[in-house]
This record gives structure tokens, C-alpha cells and sequence, in this order.
């Protein structure tokens, strides 16, 4: 089945870095486009980046110029770089891919925690 497991969340000072991962499993890899989102809490999930098939990428306006989305299609992982951290990032990140072909639905990791101190 298909199973997406976020890592590389923690703690850290505004300005800094952190590197999320997910990897993914149970579905054709290199034909999804995968997304995050992130969730703070008290606040509707939003979504953060998009990486296509073909390696096209977007980013929310908040994130732009400071987060980059890539991926790696032999091991089945997406990555989320985020550099100048701010205290408005922190929240739990998620790792996304809509799965199916006539009907796509939605699937989910756990979700990593990302906190961003002042």
C-alpha cells in the first residue's frame, strides 16, 4: 500500500537550515508529483511546494527564494531544503502524493515537526 514517512524535522534558531525528507513506497514513484505542506497549529494546512514528474517545481509565495523542493527517483525520496528559517515556518510538515488514476486520492505521512525559535 502506499506509505509516505516525513524525517529531518527539530529545532532551530531563526536564520538557520533544516532538510526534510520523505520517502515514499507503494506506487509508481517517478509518475507522481509529490508535494508538502505544512500545518501550524490552530491553522488549516497549507501547502508549501510541488515537484511534477518531470521535475517542474512551484512554491507557495511565502517560501519562495528560501525553500527548494527535489527529489530522487531511484530511492523514492523527496526532499524539502529550507534555508532562512523564521519563526512563521514552524509547524508540522507533511509530505503529499494524490495516488489513482481515474479517481487520484490523497495520501499523507505522519507529519514532522519543525520549530523555529526567535
Amino acid at each position: 500500500q502506499v506509505q509516505l514517512a516525513e524525517s529531518g524535522g527539530g529545532l532551530v534558531q531563526a536564520g538557520g537550515s533544516l532538510t526534510l525528507s520523505c520517502a515514499a513506497s507503494g506506487f509508481i514513484f517517478d509518475n507522481a508529483a509529490m508535494r508538502w505542506y505544512r500545518q501550524a497549529r490552530g491553522k488549516q494546512r497549507e501547502w508549501v511546494a510541488i515537484i511534477t514528474k518531470s521535475d517542474n517545481t512551484n512554491y507557495a509565495d511565502s517560501v519562495k527564494g528560501r525553500f527548494t523542493i527535489s527529489r530522487d527517483n531511484v530511492k523514492k525520496l523527496v526532499f524539502l531544503q529550507m534555508n532562512s528559517l523564521k519563526p512563521e515556518d514552524t509547524a508540522v510538515y507533511y509530505c503529499n502524493a494524490n495516488i489513482g488514476t481515474l479517481s487520484p486520492r490523497p495520501y499523507w505521512g505522519q507529519g514532522t515537526q519543525v520549530t523555529v525559535s526567535s
